[in-house]
């Protein structure tokens, strides 16, 4: 089956009460609320988005711009559960569901072409992204255990993900490690495959996802496999209030280009 006769969701989870940054998916950049860049942005790929929330007021923020917007419970873990419990409440016929972090306004439409195209494999279950890191990133980015790290099989399918730096080179200088292999930076954008997403929230943590802190091991832990794009847009996920000023000049840098 070609990607093109596949049927895309975009979905958006979108909650309020976020630890660092309270309300950040109302928050104000560059006139618009945060979650209004994201909508627009995906709109631009997929004919249906939805933002899913936990909360009324962005639900009446989303509805305010013209957005579709959806409630899911307040006890999700993580925004692919609160993704899955969205697309049976809005009863969607699509056949893949994209999940789109609501803190990435600066989401590229290219990313989401990417992994739209994940599923021109018939056998890709989950589509994620990466994008290598670059010496200029330097190699503190690179040790960074809040940037994942992906490692990929010769057909672009991903091996482990994890918070230490994969692989290590034996017998080359930490300093040169930019310089003598390309590492995978995970770009937290993933799609499913409807059946697929119904089975993954079902299933119980395992210990890699324990150990890590990352929920896609528990996918590989169940062999699931991961599908690869690569992407070498930059973006700027907004996780603090320091993020949102940052996100603000990035803006107006783009602007006077």
């Amino acid at each position: 089956m070609s990607n093109t006769k596949l049927k895309f969701i975009g979905l958006i989870p979108a909650r309020y009460a976020s630890t660092r940054f309270p309300g950040k998916p109302l928050a104000m950049l560059d006139g618009k609320p945060v979650i209004q860049h994201v909508y627009e942005k995906v709109s631009q790929v997929f004919d249906q988005v939805w933002v899913c929330t936990d909360d009324e007021r962005i639900r009446k923020e989303v509805e305010s711009f013209g957005g579709k917007a959806v409630m899911t419970s307040t006890e999700h873990r993580s925004g692919t559960d609160r993704c899955y419990e969205a697309f049976l409440n809005i009863g969607s016929d699509a056949d893949v569901v994209v999940n789109i972090q609501g803190d990435e306004p600066f989401i590229h439409p290219t990313q989401l072409q990417t992994i739209e195209a994940c599923f021109e494999d018939d056998s890709t279950h989950i589509a994620t992204l990466v994008k290598p890191f670059t010496s200029e990133d330097g190699l503190e980015a690179l040790e960074n255990p809040n940037s994942p790290k992906v490692v990929v099989d010769a057909t672009m399918h991903a091996l482990y993900f994890s918070r230490s730096v994969i692989p290590y080179l034996r017998g080359v200088e930490r300093s040169q490690w930019l310089e003598q292999h390309v590492f995978y930076k995970h770009i937290g954008l993933y799609a499913y495959r409807a059946d697929v997403l119904r089975q993954i929230t079902s299933l119980p943590q395992g210990v890699l996802e324990k150990g890590e802190s990352l929920e896609q091991l528990r996918w590989l832990e169940n062999g699931y496999n991961i599908k690869v794009g690569i992407t070498h847009v930059e973006t700027i996920g907004i996780d603090t209030p320091d993020d949102l000023r940052r996100a603000e000049s990035f803006l107006q840098k783009i602007k006077k280009v």
